[in-house]
């Protein structure tokens, strides 16, 4: 081989072309079972544009106003009221107690028995519940 840095001549000896050394074995194949892995890079998500912190609005019995974390629209919160556990409880006690024509549904008609749900009125988001 020669000092230069060229490779050694590849060419015709005896009428057939010379080929070439054969490359050295593979780690896998030089020690046998399994190569080494790459280490662990974890994945992050890039971010895009400026993040948006929003902060949490404590929920009443009345309409609130927030920004809405879904549309980020500035709103008063639409509520529904619903029977709650209070409710449920109360009628079943007084089920047990024996009024039973309809007397166990007087609870699900109270408002201090009812919890109140906020959705978003742009968008139609959940918020939340104010339970009683």
């Amino acid at each position: 081989m020669e000092k230069n840095g060229n490779p050694p001549p590849y060419g015709w000896s005896n009428g057939y072309m010379q080929a070439p050394p054969a490359a050295p074995p593979s780690y896998s194949q030089a020690v046998g079972g399994v190569g080494p892995s790459s280490p662990y890079t974890p994945h992050y998500q890039p971010t895009t544009g400026p993040q948006i912190v929003t902060t949490v609005v404590p929920l009443g019995p009345q309409a609130t106003h927030m920004i809405c974390p879904s549309c980020h629209g500035e709103m008063n919160t639409a509520t529904q009221t619903k029977p709650g556990l209070i409710a449920y409880i109360a009628g079943s006690i007084l089920c047990i107690l024996g009024l039973f024509c309809g007397c166990c549904l007087i609870p699900c008609c109270i408002d201090s028995c009812m919890d109140v749900h906020h959705k978003c009125p742009n968008c139609g988001a959940y918020l939340g519940r104010y339970r009683r």
